[in-house]
């Protein structure tokens, strides 16, 4: 559903929620391990959603990537926004530009449904919430 850039983005700000509740501050190395990701990769994701404001970083010895209290507000559908696009939200299932409500294809009044849940899903699902089932031990970004 999502492209593997925005899979390693969900799973690496969920990661730093986590791992930043008590104020410190978390490095490439350790999201990297911490959710199974290549570090060159996540480095460049977490960067861009760094420039965007979605997540805060700090350069130096003490320095490493972490969310302030209204990063933690931030929604799914925010993330998935800021690196796939809003596609998911808009976009034919088929893949057809021309395609509307005027001129749907064949899978367009249904789709329209399944757009609806995901993006209601994703809006509703906050990083401050998915941590604390983290931490409730209800979820799991890696099997140990």
């Amino acid at each position: 559903m999502f492209s593997k850039t925005c899979e390693y983005a969900i799973r690496a700000v969920i990661y730093i929620a986590q791992q930043t509740k008590d104020g410190s501050k978390v490095g490439i190395k350790d999201i990297a391990r911490g959710i199974d990701s290549p570090e060159h990769f996540i480095a460049k994701i977490l960067q861009d959603l760094s420039r965007k404001g979605l997540i805060q970083s700090l350069k130096g010895p003490t320095g490493g990537f972490f969310l302030d209290e209204s990063d933690r507000k931030t929604s799914l559908a925010e993330i998935v926004k800021a690196v796939d696009g809003d596609e998911i939200f808009s976009g034919c299932a088929l893949g057809l530009k021309q395609c509307s409500d005027k001129e749907p294809c064949p899978m367009h009044h249904e789709f329209v449904k399944i757009r609806k849940n995901i993006s209601d899903v994703l809006t509703k699902a906050r990083l401050g919430d998915l941590e604390e089932k983290l931490d409730k031990k209800l979820t799991f970004l890696k099997r140990t």
